[in-house]
């Protein structure tokens, strides 16, 4: 991967052909896609996996429960429920399981996605839930460790970040200049002041680490060409590499 590339965020199961056209590719690990003819000439595809939340549908999720390492189910996805990240046990699982499958899958990197879980439950209940940013970062750190040479993204997570400064290679921000409002059922630009703290973070992240790559994944109406166009000129002058897209993520939706 060099100089700054298409980027695409894609959980569907197909579209190898479309991916191909990307210098770089988050995918679902259990894309049913052959990941060979989904790559590219200098391409990079990462594997997306969740650190601090588990969904129902997993097929260690049964074991993580026995094992109590998991909370209750986060608010916004019930069929996820949340997890300790200051555990050994789950820090085990994904250096020793989780990690080397995906990579033996054929991806060449990972994506860690609910890092963000660790400071709403650490501000929700300091006392039932002190310390799960350290484990986080921790969690991070033992990954890096593990798979020194392994790209590593990390979506949001910005409590974290300043503990792993120089431990990961990207970072994403996600619903930065618009987002897809389910309540209203409808795409809405970011207030102003949710904007701002956002870059403001990402370019914090990068001043502790000039090596660092930015990117955003923002949601709008593909129709809407306009927009779209609009949202990747924001981006790129804000120093992102960009990707547009709708929430579920299961469409690749082409740049303007």
């Amino acid at each position: 991967m060099t100089g700054d590339p298409r980027f695409l965020v894609y959980y569907g199961g197909e579209a190898q052909d479309a991916i191909r056209q990307y210098g770089l590719a988050v995918l679902d690990p259990a894309i049913k896609a052959n990941l060979a003819r989904c790559r590219g000439p200098d391409s990079l595809l990462l594997g997306y996996l969740s650190l601090g939340e588990v969904h129902a549908g997993q097929s260690y999720a049964p074991a993580l429960a026995r094992a109590g390492l998991l909370f209750e189910p986060n608010p916004n996805w019930p069929d996820a429920r949340l997890l300790d990240m200051r555990s050994a046990q789950w820090r085990e699982w994904v250096v020793e399981r989780l990690v080397p499958t995906i990579l033996a899958r054929g991806f060449d990197g990972l994506f860690f996605d609910t890092l963000d879980n660790a400071e709403a439950l650490e501000q929700r209940d300091p006392v039932r839930f002190g310390g799960m940013v350290a484990g986080a970062a921790a969690l991070v750190r033992a990954v890096r460790q593990r798979f020194a040479g392994v790209p590593l993204m990390i979506n949001r997570g910005y409590a974290v970040l300043p503990q792993i400064a120089g431990q990961f290679d990207m970072l994403l921000g996600e619903s930065v200049y618009s987002t897809f409002d389910a309540g209203a059922k409808g795409y809405r630009l970011m207030p102003e002041a949710g904007y701002a703290w956002q870059v403001e973070r990402l370019r914090a992240a990068r001043e502790r680490d000039r090596r660092l790559r930015v990117f955003s994944l923002d949601y709008w109406d593909p129709q809407d060409r306009a927009g779209l166009a609009r949202i990747y000129a924001v981006q790129r002058a804000n120093g992102f590499v960009p990707y547009v897209a709708t929430p579920d993520l299961t469409r690749i939706v082409p740049a303007p």
